[in-house]
């Protein structure tokens, strides 16, 4: 359904009064609907790899299927892309002001659905569809930004330090993610391998590791790492890897 709502501004300047020219709201198409369902955007949710952003349940479904971003293909992660996902609690109340109705139409719509279903509605959507504006937005500010909570098998948490390439090689892509939760039963192989995707490694690059004062192995496992080099391997709670890439030995 199209939407003809346009704005305007209106300032005082040296005693005259100056309209500034009415802004459609299609100009916010871009930036406030989702690309996946083409609605404006119901609970704003953004990829934390690249910031698109979608509808929540659009980005939730669409991972189902794929571990890229629907709009630029980035892999978001490997295994579990809805990790990588957070609540963008404040572009929802922007687009929420700027479409009149929005809101109170879509909390109407989930008490429906519950209704309709015979099915008790569950406090927080009580909550928002009777709660006074002040009220509700501070229960939005002590809800927790993640949309989904880390399992406890990604108990290792990676500081990855770029120390440099051999001479010889020159193409490579900066390594943008630094820090990276993993298992801590994950090898070094395959911390190698997250490394070749991000930086868009060639396979005559090899990938060097390197932990305290040890070469590791790629059949290393991370706990085994983090035990044998102890303390040394550790800094702010982070297992430090410093890795550089390498031509390999010509025989």
């Amino acid at each position: 359904m199209g939407h003809v709502i346009s704005t305007h501004f209106t300032l005082r300047l040296n005693g005259y009064t100056v309209i500034k020219p009415q802004i459609s709201l299609s100009q916010f198409y871009p930036y406030i609907r989702c690309a996946l369902c083409f609605g404006f955007l119901i609970d704003a949710t953004t990829v934390t790899e690249c910031l698109h952003t979608f509808c929540k349940s659009c980005i939730v479904k669409h991972f189902f299927s794929t571990n890229r971003c629907p709009t630029c293909e980035i892999v978001v992660h490997e295994t579990q892309p809805l990790y990588n996902i957070r609540l963008d609690r404040q572009l929802q109340d922007l687009v929420y002001k700027m479409v009149p109705f929005l809101e109170a139409s879509e909390k109407e719509q989930m008490c429906n659905f519950y209704k309709k279903r015979g099915m008790d509605i569950p406090k927080s959507v009580i909550f928002s569809c009777a709660a006074p504006s002040g009220l509700k937005r501070q229960k939005k500010d002590c809800v927790t930004q993640s949309v989904f909570n880390i399992p406890p098998e990604l108990d290792v948490s990676l500081l990855l330090e770029f120390v440099g390439a051999e001479e010889g090689i020159a193409s490579y892509k900066p390594l943008d993610r630094r820090y990276v939760r993993v298992s801590g039963g994950a090898t070094i192989r395959h911390v190698e391998l997250f490394i070749r995707r991000k930086m868009e490694l060639g396979p005559t690059c090899q990938v060097d590791m390197v932990c305290g004062d040890h070469l590791l192995d790629p059949y290393q496992a991370l706990n085994d790492v983090q035990r044998s080099v102890g303390a040394e391997a550790l800094q702010d709670g982070l297992l430090v890897l410093h890795f550089g890439l390498v031509l390999p030995n010509q025989c």
